[in-house]
């Protein structure tokens, strides 16, 4: 990775810098909505766990594991609390018998994206007071930042 000045000046220990103030921020903010309205009936762990499982259907249990930063037989524990409320489909994979395989059930989808579209319309709501230059700008920014992180 290059370091060293941007056009503007800003180096890119800066920028990270920025990145790292920044991110946690708006991370707290998508958890505290999708918390809220999931108050009685997900934790944040288990709305995690979902979201991963529906960006990587066929998930490994390990694979949780590490996304989530606890040890497998906690990742176990989640999975099996959201099994028995119907949200996950836990099978062994066909070729490793020893192997756990996770998707989302259409319920599990269904109360996912419930949870997202709620914290996406508050998170519309905030950016309803910018311009449409500094939108597009936020936009820019994101792209650069997926492409960045995407391949890692």
């Amino acid at each position: 990775m290059k370091l060293g000045k941007t056009s503007q000046g800003t180096t890119s220990e800066e920028c990270a810098a920025k990145v790292m103030d920044t991110i946690p921020l708006v991370m707290r903010f998508i958890r505290s909505k999708m918390r809220t309205h999931n108050t009685a009936f997900l934790s944040v762990p288990q709305l995690r766990s979902l979201a991963f499982i529906n960006r990587n259907p066929g998930a490994s249990l390990s694979g949780l594991a590490e996304h989530l930063g606890v040890t497998p037989a906690t990742a176990s524990a989640t999975i099996e609390r959201l099994v028995q409320r119907n949200l996950v489909q836990r099978l062994h994979h066909p070729q490793e018998r020893r192997r756990i395989v996770l998707n989302l059930t259409n319920e599990g989808k269904h109360h996912l994206q419930q949870s997202l579209d709620y914290t996406r319309s508050h998170i519309a709501d905030l950016l309803q007071g910018l311009t449409a230059e500094e939108i597009s700008q936020i936009e820019e920014g994101l792209a650069l930042l997926k492409n960045v992180f995407e391949h890692t």
